[in-house]
């Protein structure tokens, strides 16, 4: 069983790693999509995830992976047809993460109209700090995350700008999916991703709450 911590060191269980795309209209713009109706979501593998204190290993198959830095919600108390009133309610921990993208394999895919699976599930592609409990972070809707790469800022959200809120979020998924506990959702990226690379150190911060740091050691299967 797949596993994230809390800052205190206690262990919690992850179920699914659920994704959702096109959530800040800057990065929309940025990579030249366009705004949807509806989330659009989409699932990482178990063998995704990776820890803070985990170097990451790019895959050697792109030669374009990009960082996405996100607010990652982890599901406390799963159900089905949550009411958006009392969505926030099933959130147990706040913490962030990089939905890691081979953004040269997605832009194949989309072209041809296939899932972008390769492209977002790879080993290591849903890099995760630790966690805060829910009541540490009182107004979710109303904060402030970054990401630093080699000590220069590249990425700041704030979760207002959201598209779509953290409880229509779960509201929705709780729709089309029964949520369970433990369950992680990355909650969208703003504007100013970009290509990562050997050698690079990350640095994710959550207001004052939280911070987690990340290293790119190479590629999956080269020697270090």
């Amino acid at each position: 069983m797949s596993k994230v911590f809390m800052t205190d060191g206690t262990p919690l269980d992850v179920a699914n790693i659920f994704c959702i795309g096109r959530n800040y209209a800057e990065h929309i713009k940025e990579l030249g999509n366009r705004e949807e109706d509806e989330p659009v979501v989409f699932l990482k593998p178990l063998s995704a995830l990776s820890l803070e204190d985990e170097p990451i290993h790019l895959p050697a198959w792109s030669n374009d992976v990009h960082h996405e830095a996100e607010l990652v919600m982890l599901i406390g108390k799963g159900g089905k047809h949550i009411p958006m009133e009392r969505a926030l309610d099933h959130v147990a921990a706040y913490g962030l993460g990089l939905d890691l993208t081979a953004r040269d394999r997605q832009s194949q895919a989309k072209t041809a109209g296939l899932p972008w699976l390769l492209s977002k599930g790879f080993d290591q592609s849903a890099c995760v700090s630790r966690f805060i409990p829910a009541m540490d972070l009182p107004t979710p809707q109303h904060c402030q995350f970054s990401l630093e790469v080699n000590g220069r800022l590249r990425q700041l959200g704030r979760t207002e700008h959201m598209l779509f809120t953290l409880a229509e979020l779960i509201a929705y998924l709780s729709r089309m999916f029964t949520l369970s506990s433990g369950d992680l959702i990355f909650t969208g990226t703003p504007e100013g991703v970009g290509k990562l690379s050997s050698g690079d150190s990350l640095r994710l911060c959550l207001s004052d709450k939280l911070e987690a740091s990340f290293t790119v050691h190479g590629t999956m299967g080269a020697k270090e």
